[in-house]
């Protein structure tokens, strides 16, 4: 009976792997389409890397006009 099982099994799967091998192959349109769809993809990572840094630059600036203007700030106070 379990022989009987396990070959019935091997046969199912023996049948199963050997139907998706020719439903894999893509046209050329869809290859097409994949390609468009993962270039549109970078191309909104590379846009939200760019604002992100932006942003950072954005931060960077104004904490060292704070840092300047806190510095001449003292400095004035010295020359007092």
């Amino acid at each position: 009976m379990k022989r009987i099982a396990a070959f019935m099994l091997l046969v199912a799967l023996s049948v199963a792997l050997s139907i998706p091998a020719s439903a894999q192959r893509v046209s050329p349109e869809e290859n097409a389409r994949q390609s468009r769809a993962a270039a549109k993809k970078q191309q909104k990572f590379l846009k939200k890397a760019n604002k992100k840094q932006r942003k950072a630059m954005k931060k960077s600036e104004k904490a060292q006009r704070k840092a300047d203007k806190k510095a001449t700030k003292k400095a004035n106070r010295r020359r007092k």
